[in-house]
């Protein structure tokens, strides 16, 4: 139990990769240096795939990539309702990001997700996004009026749920992540050698696919509710 203890500490320590010399020293996180490596990445797969474009005479690469995005927006469309697709693109962008970062323990890297800031900044970045839609489409007059309904006495719980919302999002991401790793250490002491191989098929990639998945399901959830609530 001491090593596993030891083993989770240093684990979920965060540790500063560099400090850049300005304001007295700004500390740079691992989990920060690992996303800027899944920016880099991502973007230059998007170069290499989107590449001679043509309308005229369309490559192969080019109709599976259209075809991929069509399926895209229909997926979450279904989710997120009609009113909602204007935000797919952040949506995808968002599952995206989180696949690739509970994938790249399996190569070495750090999962970022590991890192409670960065789950705490991804959740508000997307009740943010969930409260601004709300905004955006009803206008803040009737944004300001759906806290009270369907009654007024129970405004207090409805805005109480912006609070809620964001923590819910971070700390089901953050203690799946968590858990998991729990799982594989403790599976790494019982039986070392073929067990923790298998089960990290499960943990490192099916687990770590639907807990970005379930991130992003619920946020469209909230977007369309935010947006279709008493029309």
């Amino acid at each position: 139990m001491d090593t596993l203890v030891t083993s989770l500490k240093a684990d979920m320590n965060v540790d500063t990769v560099f400090t850049i010399p300005i304001f007295g020293g700004i500390p740079v996180y691992e989990s920060v240096v690992v996303t800027w490596i899944i920016i880099a990445v991502v973007f230059v797969a998007c170069l290499l795939m989107t590449r001679n474009l043509s309308v005229e005479h369309p490559r192969k690469r080019q109709l599976l990539l259209e075809s991929f995005v069509e399926w895209l927006y229909k997926f979450f469309g279904e989710t997120i309702g009609e009113k909602g697709k204007r935000y797919v693109p952040y949506l995808v962008s968002v599952l995206i990001y989180i696949a690739i970062s509970n994938l790249i323990g399996i190569i070495g890297f750090k999962p970022p997700t590991k890192d409670m800031n960065v789950t705490v900044a991804l959740s508000l970045m997307s009740i943010i996004l969930i409260e601004a839609s709300g905004v955006i489409e009803k206008g803040p007059k009737k944004f300001l009026h759906s806290f009270a309904e369907p009654m007024a006495i129970i405004t207090p719980i409805n805005i109480l749920e912006i609070f809620i919302r964001p923590l819910s999002l971070c700390m089901r991401l953050f203690g799946n992540v968590l858990g998991s790793f729990v799982i594989m250490e403790l599976l790494k002491l019982v039986i070392p050698v073929v067990l923790p191989a298998l089960a990290s098929l499960y943990f490192d990639i099916f687990d770590g696919l639907i807990q970005a998945y379930v991130f992003v399901f619920l946020t469209s959830l909230f977007i369309k509710e935010s947006v279709e609530t008493s029309e």
